[in-house]
């Protein structure tokens, strides 16, 4: 699987922070008495002090060092509702309104990332992905030049050299049926995101056609995102559109598409649809023995991501160590 040491030690000493929305949950808390532990991050855990306390204390954890916010009891309440109620302004927000949104974890987390009191935050582990995009685009909102919020998977797995064999897939998670524009912007995050797992990203923009053997308007818009991908990002080895196999197998590219440099040998992965994107990632996950890390959030100002609610500590450990090095 894996391998998360280089993360760690590009994360150790650093002073990062990571808010996590649901204190109380044991998960979180296991996960946090490890990242204290090995001295990876601080971990910001919303909820009541005493409540806090008394979960780690029955979960069996020591959190001594992570430190605890209390929305009821925030110091910089006041300067965090006048912020938010500054930010939501063109919706006619009130400052009775924002307090009590800003009750709410999920958003008093949020807000947090945005004042610059935490680097980052993993939510998620009780509510859904809804429940931490909404806050993300209302408050961090999207980086300059993007769009769209979308998201990848990394999947991983012990490679035949002893080292992992690592690839990036998106969007399987956000955005149901992404435009051209949108899969240039897509495959520009993943990239980013791949190449911080350190994998050399060759792009494959997939379809059911292999370099026009098959016709109609879906193809069309994998060739044109192809297109718009090579002249936005000259540097980058991208090949489209591809058929999988085409993509991944040499022998199979060496007749589909001869002569490309990345037919056969794509490890990032742009689906037309989210249809061909949560299946595709799930079969390789289930099938071909990977673990998959995500869905990752993209093109945020900040690092903001989802857990699954039915992760386990070690999946929020992970996801936390991911979410920081994106910081």
């Amino acid at each position: 699987m894996y391998d998360f040491g280089g993360m760690i030690s590009q994360l150790r000493g650093k002073g990062k922070t990571i808010v996590f929305t649901e204190g109380t949950d044991a998960r979180i808390i296991e996960a946090a008495s490890r990242l204290i532990k090995e001295e990876i991050l601080t971990p910001i855990m919303i909820g009541n002090k005493e409540g806090v306390l008394k979960a780690a204390e029955a979960a069996g954890f020591c959190i001594d060092g992570a430190v605890i916010i209390d929305p009821a009891s925030y110091e910089r309440l006041d300067e965090m509702v006048d912020m938010f109620v500054e930010l939501r302004k063109s919706k006619g927000m009130t400052e009775e309104e924002a307090r009590k949104i800003l009750a709410q974890a999920n958003y008093f987390g949020t807000m947090l990332v945005k004042m610059g009191v935490a680097d980052c935050l993993l939510g998620g582990a009780t509510y859904s992905t809804a429940d931490t995009v909404r806050p993300a685009l209302q408050i961090i909102k999207t980086k300059p030049g993007n769009s769209i919020v979308s998201s990848c998977f990394i999947l991983a797995r012990d490679g035949k050299d002893g080292g992992s064999e690592v690839y990036a897939m998106a969007d399987c998670a956000i955005n149901l049926d992404p435009d051209e524009d949108q899969l240039v912007e897509i495959m520009g995050e993943t990239v980013n995101c791949a190449k911080v797992f350190g994998v050399d990203p060759k792009v494959a923009f997939l379809s059911f056609s292999t370099k026009g053997s098959g016709k109609g308007l879906k193809v069309d818009k994998m060739q044109n995102a192809t297109a718009k991908a090579k002249e936005a990002y000259p540097e980058l080895p991208i090949e489209g559109e591809l058929q999988f196999d085409a993509a991944v197998a040499p022998e199979v590219a060496q007749t589909k598409c001869k002569g490309s440099t990345v037919a056969g040998y794509a490890n990032v992965f742009i689906f037309p649809d989210i249809n061909a994107g949560n299946i595709g990632y799930k079969i390789a996950q289930r099938m071909g023995d990977f673990e998959a890390y995500g869905p990752i959030l993209l093109g945020l100002k900040a690092p903001i991501n989802d857990l699954s609610r039915g992760c386990n500590a070690l999946e929020v450990y992970k996801m936390s160590i991911i979410t920081a090095a994106l910081a």
